[in-house]
């Protein structure tokens, strides 16, 4: 594959077009940020509104039945700069992620998407959000992958 059709790829990836049934909540979720920030002339500062675009995810999260009611959290495996980790079952683990290191959901959601065209063995598959001590975090599952 030629570096142009990478590109191509990838512009498609982010504008929604992936045809990964994994991606398709993390596209909706990406497509209702980016429409949010057109509408909007001073979102072209997207670090400044990160806080109300966390408040619309809450609300889009209530709005659409993705808000989760419960996590492993006794099953916690570790956490590092970006998320928390536990153990769902013998194949997946559960990851919650903050935010904390991107400029705005919208482009955590990116990034999931291009994470999931370039490792797709270890796809994530967007569950839904989840409020820890009042903290909007991400929650996504991925296959358990064992270390040696």
């Amino acid at each position: 594959m030629n570096v142009q059709q990478i590109k191509y790829e990838i512009q498609h990836i982010i504008s929604g077009k992936s045809s990964a049934s994994y991606d398709a909540l993390i596209q909706t979720i990406a497509g209702y940020l980016r429409r949010g920030t057109k509408a909007s002339p001073m979102a072209q500062k997207k670090h400044q509104y990160k806080a109300q675009e966390t408040k619309d995810l809450i609300e889009f999260a209530r709005s659409n039945n993705i808000l989760i009611d419960t996590i492993p959290l006794h099953d916690f495996v570790s956490s590092g700069a970006e998320q928390k980790v536990y153990i769902k079952d013998t194949a997946h683990v559960v990851k919650l992620n903050d935010c904390v290191y991107y400029v705005s959901w919208e482009d955590y959601f990116y990034s999931l998407l291009l994470h999931n065209y370039f490792f797709t063995d270890t796809a994530y598959e967007f569950k839904g959000f989840y409020l820890l001590d009042d903290v909007l975090h991400a929650v996504v599952q991925q296959p358990y992958v064992k270390a040696n």
